[in-house]
C-alpha cells in the first residue's frame, strides 16, 4: 500500500514505531525454531489461543493500516493464514462451544451467553486428547454457564465467571476462588506460561482463552497512549442508510439494541445520513482502546512462543490462533457489536503454525470454527467423535489440493435481554449471501459479494436476482436438513 493509496500512513509512524521496535527482536523465533517434521512417532503438542471479538483484519499480517501485531505475525510467517475463516454463530459462548465440540450451535445447544452450559455428553477436543494421553490445561474465558468452576477434560483450570473484568479480576484456579491483582491479559499469560514451564512426560494441549479484546475495551496502562496520533479512517459502509434492508435493522439503530429509546411513529424507509465520521470522537476512542487492548494480547502471544522455544517444544507444537467472532467498527451506519450476518461480524482470524505446516502461506478455502476440533484431533492421530460436524483441515495444512467448502450455514438465536436482534439463519457461498428471519415478518437479504463486498445493496426484492435468490433458498434448506437444524 502506497502513501497515495493510504494518505494517513505518514501520521502513523511515530505512534507505532516504539511498539514495533520493542517487540521486533523476537519476531523470527517461530520460523527459526520449527523443523519441517516432528520426530518420528511423536505426537504434537497443541497451543490454541482464542481472542474475544477479534476481527479478521485487525492484525498487521492481514494488512491493517496502523495496528501492529509483530508476535501474532510470527505465527502467520511461520505457518498459514486462512483468509476466509468464519464462525457459524457470531456470539461468544455459542461460538466457543462450537470451537470445543466441532458442532453447530443448534446441535450443541449453547444458544446464548453465560446462562447455558455445554452439556457434558458432547465430547470436546481437549477431553478427547486428555482421554488419549495428553496433559491439558484451560486458562481464561469459558463463558458458558454461571460458574467459574472447573469443567471436564482439563488437568489444570484457571478461569472466571462470565465476562470477567480487566483489572484485579476474580479468578478460579482448580476450584479455588480468589481475587488477583493486575491486568487480566497479563495474568492469564503468566498462568499459561507457568503451566507450560512444568516438566512433563506426556504431550500437552494448552487452551488459552483471552478476555481481550471484549468491551469495555480497557488497554493495559502501558498501552493507553498507543496510536494516539493516528487518524482513524472512515469505514467503507459507514454512510450506509440501511434502505432496502429489513426494518428491524433500522429500528435497532433508532431505538438502540435493548430498545431503550421510544419507537418512531413511522419507521422510515432509510435512516438519515450518519454524522461526519470525524465528529464521532466516542467511536474513535472505543476503536482505539480496542486496538490498544490487542497490544497486550500480542505481547502474550510473544511470551508463549518464546517460552515454547526456550523449553525446546516449539518444533513439536501446533500453534493455532483464532478469534471467537468478528466485530463492527462503525460499518453500516455506525454499528458496533456483532451478531448480524455481515462480513465484519462473521469473519475471524485463523492462523496455524507448527510441524508439517507450510510457512508464510495464505489459504483461501472457506473454513469454519467447527473445523478446529476435528483438525486438532486429526493432527493428534485421533478419530473425531461422531458428533463432530466440521471438517479436518489437516489435508489443507499438508498442502493437499482438497476441494473447498462450497457453502456454510450461519445462525443466531434471539437473546431475551436484546430483543431488537431477531433469530436469523443464512447461507454464504464464495460469491453470495442469503439471510432470512424465520420468527418475524420482514425482508430477507441477498448480497452479491463479488460486486458488493461491503453489503449495501440488498437484492432480495430485485426481480433480476430471483433465480439466484431461489438457488440460495434451496441451498439454505439443504444445509439445515444436512446439519439437523429444524
Amino acid at each position: 500500500m502506497t502513501r497515495k493509496q493510504c494518505p494517513f500512513v505518514s501520521a502513523l509512524v511515530p505512534a507505532v514505531m516504539l511498539f514495533a521496535l520493542c517487540t521486533a527482536p523476537a519476531e523470527a523465533a517461530l520460523t527459526e525454531a520449527a523443523p519441517a517434521q516432528a520426530g518420528a512417532g511423536s505426537r504434537p503438542n497443541f497451543v490454541f489461543i482464542l481472542i474475544d471479538d477479534l476481527r479478521h483484519d485487525a492484525m498487521s499480517n492481514a494488512g491493517h493500516p496502523f495496528v501492529r501485531t509483530p508476535n501474532i505475525d510470527r505465527i502467520a510467517a511461520g505457518g498459514v493464514r486462512f483468509t476466509n475463516a468464519f464462525v457459524t454463530t457470531s456470539l461468544c459462548g455459542p461460538s466457543r462451544a462450537s470451537f470445543l465440540t466441532g458442532m453447530y450451535v443448534h446441535s450443541h445447544g449453547v444458544l446464548t451467553n453465560e446462562e447455558q452450559e455445554l452439556d457434558p455428553k458432547w465430547p470436546t477436543f481437549p477431553r478427547v486428547l486428555h482421554e488419549n494421553g495428553y496433559e491439558t490445561a484451560f486458562v481464561g474465558k469459558w463463558h458458558m454457564g454461571p460458574t467459574a468452576q472447573p469443567r471436564p477434560g482439563f488437568d489444570y483450570w484457571l478461569s472466571f465467571r462470565g465476562q470477567g473484568v480487566y483489572v484485579n479480576p476474580a479468578l478460579n484456579e482448580n476450584g479455588r476462588d480468589f481475587t488477583a491483582t493486575g491486568y487480566m491479559t497479563d495474568l492469564l499469560t503468566q498462568y499459561a506460561v507457568d503451566w507450560l514451564r512444568k516438566p512433563r512426560t506426556k504431550p500437552f494441549c494448552l487452551y488459552l482463552s483471552h478476555k481481550a479484546v471484549h468491551a469495555e475495551f480497557t488497554p493495559a496502562e502501558r498501552h493507553k497512549d498507543l496510536y494516539s496520533d493516528v487518524t482513524v479512517p472512515e469505514p467503507a459502509s459507514y454512510r450506509d442508510n440501511l434502505a432496502g434492508r429489513p426494518g428491524w435493522q433500522r429500528m435497532v439503530r433508532i431505538r438502540g439494541g435493548q430498545f431503550k429509546k421510544p419507537a418512531p411513529a413511522r419507521l422510515p424507509d432509510a435512516l438519515p445520513p450518519a454524522g461526519p465520521w470525524s465528529t464521532r470522537p466516542a467511536n474513535h476512542v472505543k476503536m482505539m482502546d480496542y486496538m490498544r487492548a490487542l497490544a497486550a494480547v500480542d505481547e502474550s502471544v510473544g511470551r508463549v512462543l518464546d517460552l515454547l522455544k526456550e523449553a525446546g517444544q516449539l518444533g513439536n507444537t501446533i500453534v493455532i490462533f483464532a478469534g471467537d467472532n468478528g466485530f463492527f467498527h462503525g460499518e453500516h451506519h455506525g454499528m458496533g457489536d456483532k451478531r448480524w450476518a455481515y462480513e465484519e461480524s462473521i469473519r475471524i482470524p485463523l492462523l496455524v503454525a507448527g510441524p508439517g505446516v507450510p510457512r508464510g502461506k495464505l489459504l483461501d478455502p472457506m473454513v469454519l470454527n467447527v473445523d478446529v476440533a476435528p483438525t486438532i484431533l486429526d493432527l493428534a492421530g485421533l478419530a473425531a467423535p461422531a458428533s463432530v460436524q466440521g471438517r479436518s483441515l489437516k489435508p489443507l495444512l499438508a498442502g493437499g489440493d482438497v476441494p473447498g467448502r462450497e457453502s456454510f450455514l450461519y445462525e443466531y438465536y434471539l437473546e431475551e435481554w436484546l430483543p431488537g436482534v431477531p433469530t436469523m439463519v443464512g447461507v454464504r457461498t464464495r460469491d453470495w449471501k442469503y439471510v432470512r428471519y424465520p420468527e418475524i415478518k420482514d425482508l430477507d437479504e441477498l448480497y452479491d459479494l463479488k460486486a458488493d463486498p461491503i453489503e449495501v445493496r440488498n437484492l432480495a426484492e430485485d426481480p433480476a436476482a430471483k433465480p439466484q435468490l431461489d438457488k440460495m433458498k434451496a441451498e439454505l434448506d439443504r444445509l439445515c436438513r444436512e446439519t439437523g437444524r429444524k
